[in-house]
């Protein structure tokens, strides 16, 4: 007497979910304006690149230029878990605020930073920034959206601001090109306003 393996199709079709558009209808409106605040956040999020590049025009030589990108690091491992423990406090729409704000007023020192001591400084309160904004929109979302309704909504956030990345470097290249550093990080700092000013009216009633 034989050992026969059961068949799989039956088990497979059982398990398979596929991703229907009605999907996304069952999405709440603040989950699909979540969306375009990060989408416009990301539109003014171009590459860290541009910020090597100030950096190194500011005067900071070459062999410390990959240095600042350390203590960017080293403030986001740092401030990630005190800054996920007072969102539990002061609520996620408050940090998720604060960091986009802060972004912003980081944007506008490297639009202004004259001195390369300044350029560290701001590379270490653009760590803080990813510390206060990388975990918190994601929770967010979580707290939005329907367990059984996660997985699509975290894919469609990504994709979208996977998309929003490339026209947001393209962009940045263009206005470093034609006007100027200066002018690059003056719209990335736009971006993070227009996109807080969002967050502020969506969620009015919570701040």
């Amino acid at each position: 007497m034989g050992v026969h393996e059961k068949s799989k199709t039956a088990n497979t079709a059982s398990h398979n979910h596929p991703l229907h558009f009605s999907t996304f209808a069952n999405l709440s409106r603040e989950y699909w304006i979540l969306v375009v605040v990060a989408l416009l956040f990301n539109l003014g999020n171009s590459s860290d690149a541009f910020l090597l590049l100030r950096a190194s025009q500011v005067g900071i030589t070459a062999a410390f230029v990959p240095l600042t990108l350390l203590v960017m690091n080293l403030a986001y491992s740092l401030s990630a878990y005190p800054t996920g423990v007072l969102s539990d406090r002061l609520g996620r729409v408050k940090l998720l605020l604060a960091g986009y704000l802060l972004y912003a007023l980081v944007y506008l020192g490297f639009a202004f930073v004259q001195a390369a001591w300044q350029v560290w400084v701001l590379f270490a309160l653009y760590g803080l920034h990813l510390g206060m904004s990388q975990g918190v929109l994601l929770a967010l979302v979580a707290d939005k959206v329907p367990a059984a309704l996660r997985g699509t909504a975290f894919g469609f956030l990504n994709l979208a601001v996977g998309i929003a990345l490339l026209p947001a470097s393209i962009l940045a290249g263009e206005l470093w090109q034609h006007f100027g550093s200066t002018s690059t990080f003056i719209i990335s700092s736009i971006f993070a306003l227009v996109a807080a000013l969002l967050l502020v009216f969506n969620n009015s009633n919570h701040l």
